[in-house]
């Protein structure tokens, strides 16, 4: 029998994505809810027919959309579970998902951690630091939250353990290489954003993840431009990305000297403006 899990999907001009998604999921959880920011194609009426609840919202920031649907959904479910539309449950990790919250229904467990792989150019990645790619995407109702930033953003738990699925589950992203360098062209918009206001303005950091504490105190004390390059050396060479081939190689060097170095190009330009102006 499906868990007592509500789904909350957030979605825009998804419609190649929203139904697989859908179905990875509609055996596993009681409710689905589609959070979609006006989309432009077909999405609503694909999720629709699917069997989802379908509320529009104005996009502003993935978390402060996540918060929303949280809020206006009035969810009585014991679990809450985020998944995106190009994530997808295998049959083997929503049989467990669905196993783990009905058994831990009553007891102190508060978060389960998802296991994803990711493809990149049409490979699987199993090196270079992302594989698996975890992430606590499942919490019981009440007991967790989504740290306030505008990229990169994690739920976290206010109490109670959290456990971690065996079986993996699938992240297809990867649309093309104009549609990612587009996508991450955003990104390092907002993850500058997050730098200006989270590790120059005195924003509290206590109650964020141990991802964006090893930001805040470690990766951007580190100076900027080499920390790309220590970032690079990291994934391919450390974490053996190598081993993944001429795709590994590329996702690595994109990640690093691409993405990661065009957020500290966005930080070095912000702050010659500051300088500017004085």
């Amino acid at each position: 029998m499906a868990a007592d899990i509500t789904a909350i999907i957030l979605t825009k001009d998804e419609e190649i994505n929203i139904a697989d998604c859908i179905k990875s999921i509609v055996t596993t959880v009681k409710r689905i809810i589609v959070i979609d920011s006006y989309s432009s194609d077909h999405t609503v009426e694909i999720a629709e027919e699917c069997g989802a609840e379908v509320i529009q919202h104005r996009f502003v920031t993935h978390a402060k959309q996540f918060k929303y649907a949280v809020e206006a959904s009035n969810i009585s479910t014991t679990w809450i579970l985020r998944i995106d539309a190009d994530e997808r449950l295998t049959p083997e990790s929503a049989l467990e998902l669905e196993l783990t919250c009905n058994e831990n229904e009553k007891t102190d467990v508060t978060g389960v951690i998802v296991r994803f792989k990711k493809n990149f150019l049409g490979k699987d990645l199993y090196h270079g630091g992302v594989y698996p790619w975890k992430k606590m995407v499942c919490y019981k109702t009440g007991k967790g939250d989504i740290e306030n930033r505008e990229m990169d953003e994690h739920i976290i738990v206010s109490e109670g353990k959290v456990v971690e699925l065996k079986n993996d589950s699938l992240h297809l992203d990867f649309k093309s290489l104009e549609v990612w360098t587009s996508k991450h062209n955003w990104y390092s918009t907002k993850e500058a954003s997050d730098y200006e206001k989270e590790y120059t303005e005195g924003d509290s950091i206590e109650q964020r993840s141990l991802k964006t504490l090893f930001k805040a105190k470690i990766y951007y004390k580190l100076p900027i431009g080499t920390r790309a390059h220590l970032y690079y050396l990291y994934r391919y060479y450390f974490k053996m990305g190598f081993l993944d081939g001429r795709e590994g190689q590329i996702y690595a060097f994109l990640q690093a000297y691409w993405y990661r170095y065009l957020v500290d190009a966005k930080i070095y330009e912000k702050t010659k403006s500051i300088e500017g102006q004085k």
